[in-house]
């Protein structure tokens, strides 16, 4: 499916002003409301935000890209880089699915290479076979990303990699505006915003990416679609409809359901349905399946044969 881009998505700008209005209301207002709700709806925005990041990176919503990055830019949820974030996913991206679910090559593999599993601590098992689960995910999952991204960026600052310096150096200057704002003006404690808002939002992406991919010795099937309510969808920008979106990365989020119903009668989209890539019953299907159980192996089942 191809499609023109359009210079301004009004669809997409609307998300932003949306999500930017409710963070500045919900801080301003977060000491009057129950913190029972004022909570999740942090960790609500802060994945929507999450979304919206991710449509940057690919060009959207104009052709500008200083434009794109200033919009999504703003380190909300503190942890990463816009920059950073934007290299990975680009990167993931990359070759067309010939190294997707590699653990070197793909920058957003989960899998280990084959060997590590076997020769970990008993602790570090313990671990990798609970972020198999969608439960291991969802509690353990936002710590080890932040923890793996963060010792791979303090090796590239102690070498001295000037980019990368001065990256962090911009992204602490954006968590301190959001700290003075959150913290200092609108009085939200610390630990409620990092422990409360940032990582449950943090964990809400998680269950998005959490089957988004497998290991296969076809490219064809290694993405799968989780075919969410609206809600859910909304949330995610339609990027649960993930074969779509790696079929035509460069659409806009508003496209995604078309291009997968066009897809799914497909002859690839048939296939995909019989290898077991598409969960009809959105994420209480994947919640049902996987809340405890491993949805891949920790270590990468086909390496040797690709």
């Amino acid at each position: 499916m191809r499609t023109t881009k359009r210079r301004l998505e009004i669809p997409t700008l609307g998300v932003a002003g949306v999500i930017y209005g409710g963070f500045l209301l919900l801080t301003w207002f977060f000491r009057d409301l129950p913190l029972v709700i004022a909570a999740p709806l942090g960790s609500l925005l802060l994945a929507w935000y999450g979304s919206l990041q991710h449509e940057t990176i690919h060009g959207h919503p104009t052709s500008s890209r200083r434009f794109n990055t200033m919009l999504a830019a703003m380190p909300l949820s503190l942890w990463i880089p816009y920059e950073l974030y934007r290299d990975i996913h680009l990167r993931h991206h990359r070759h067309g699915g010939r190294y997707l679910t590699h653990p070197t090559r793909d920058t957003e593999s989960y899998y280990l290479q084959p060997g590590v599993f076997a020769a970990a601590g008993r602790i570090r098992r313990v671990v990798y076979s609970a972020q198999c689960t969608l439960a291991g995910r969802l509690i353990l999952g936002p710590a080890l990303a932040i923890l793996a991204l963060w010792s791979q960026e303090i090796r590239k600052l102690r070498s001295g990699n000037r980019r990368h310096i001065l990256i962090w150096l911009r992204h602490v200057l954006g968590v301190m505006i959001v700290l003075v704002w959150t913290v200092r003006i609108c009085r939200v404690p610390l630990l409620t915003y990092v422990g409360l808002i940032v990582y449950p939002g943090i964990a809400l992406t998680q269950l998005r990416s959490f089957v988004e991919h497998r290991a296969d010795t076809d490219p064809a099937l290694r993405t799968a679609v989780v075919e969410a309510n609206p809600v859910w969808a909304l949330l995610f920008l339609n990027n649960n409809l993930h074969i779509a979106h790696h079929a035509e990365p460069n659409l806009p989020w508003y496209q995604l359901p078309r291009a997968w119903r066009q897809m799914r009668d497909s002859a690839s989209g048939s296939l995909a349905m019989e290898s077991g890539l598409v969960f009809e019953g959105g994420y209480i299907e994947v919640a049902r399946r996987y809340l405890f159980r491993p949805v891949i192996t920790a270590e990468h089942p086909t390496l040797g044969a690709e």
